[in-house]
């Protein structure tokens, strides 16, 4: 079956008038509740601050002409949906399982981790997401500020003051601290994500001109200010070469949240050598701050949503913190809207 018919043809189609839909996110968790109510016959748009839709389901571009998966590392497929949605995804040449050897690296001592299929975007990590937004409606470059009640339906208003529209429904699908604000029409809902947390990510994008000597291609690192390490070019369908992805630990970026990409990048190469046990120079080294990167926890919640006002939201730090969780979130959403 083809991708987009996994979650196209998940609910009835409806026929007659049906409430107009505005999704605020176009990562995996509003990709995928855009998706499902599309599919069910809703009008549905989707507004995001990025270039290009997926949120950390991120690519990108180095200088020499290959790529980081810079966000999300790869994704796990347990629940039997989502598990169909990537063997369509496999199947379409946008997903492929990524065979790299996978442990823990601790100061030069390495632990190969149980086995476990890992999947990734091909050619990249955008590519999964990019799938799902084909054939959707979906605006980027856009941020939306202001959600307030204009007769049965919100105005969207956007930071720079423009009239986005109307909705009857409006989903906020994007970090619990982002949807705060966005849910202020909804106080109950809006003191629910508040008591969501989210750690912050420094990554690194480093390219070497030379293969790292280690006998893994991912690794969970321990007793550093780093929290992961990935090869990029061990990844399925990846231009040639030796790109690394380095994640600070949780800890480490939230002591150095406002420091410099220019400074954050030797710093993390440097942990990089001392997790490796041996000095490494990359050729080229580039720091991303992801501000809102992982749920400390989730919520015990595969969703919000206020079926009287209209308003909800989903994401991983409703459903858990995998890419997984937050198709699950985005689905759960969609069939509370369409059951309402």
């Amino acid at each position: 079956m083809p991708a987009s018919r996994v979650l196209d043809e998940l609910l009835p189609r409806r026929s007659g008038p049906l409430p107009r839909v505005a999704v605020i996110g176009a990562g995996m968790s509003g990709l995928a509740l855009a998706r499902v109510l599309t599919g069910a016959g809703f009008g549905v748009r989707v507004l995001d601050t990025g270039r290009g839709p997926g949120g950390r389901l991120s690519t990108r571009r180095s200088a020499e002409g290959g790529s980081f998966d810079h966000g999300a590392q790869y994704f796990t497929a347990r629940e039997p949906l989502f598990r169909a949605l990537v063997d369509a995804w496999v199947a379409d040449g946008v997903a492929a399982e990524w065979r790299g050897r996978i442990g823990t690296l601790t100061r030069g001592a390495v632990t190969p981790a149980k086995a476990s299929v890992r999947y990734v975007g091909v050619p990249g990590m955008s590519a999964v997401a990019k799938a799902l937004a084909d054939g959707l409606d979906v605006r980027t470059g856009v941020r939306v500020e202001r959600v307030a009640r204009e007769g049965l339906a919100w105005r969207l208003t956007s930071e720079t003051g423009e009239d986005l529209g109307l909705a009857e429904v409006v989903v906020a699908a994007v970090p619990a601290p982002q949807a705060v604000p966005l849910l202020a029409g909804a106080p109950t809902l809006a003191a629910q994500a508040g008591t969501a947390r989210m750690s912050p990510c420094w990554a690194v994008m480093a390219r070497f001109d030379a293969p790292v000597a280690v006998e893994l291609d991912g690794a969970f690192v321990e007793d550093s200010a780093l929290s992961w390490v990935a090869r990029d070019t061990s990844k399925p369908g990846r231009v040639p070469g030796e790109r690394w992805v380095l994640h600070g630990s949780p800890e480490f970026s939230a002591a150095h949240l406002e420091e410099t990409p220019e400074a954050m990048a030797p710093r993390l190469v440097e942990a990089f050598g001392q997790a490796l046990g041996r000095d490494v120079r990359a050729v080229e080294a580039v720091a991303h701050r992801w501000r809102f990167a992982m749920p400390s926890p989730p919520l015990e919640a595969s969703a919000l949503y206020d079926a009287g006002l209209r308003l909800g939201a989903c994401g991983d730090w409703c459903a858990g913190p995998r890419v997984e969780g937050a198709f699950l979130s985005g689905v759960a959403l969609a069939r509370r809207i369409a059951a309402s």
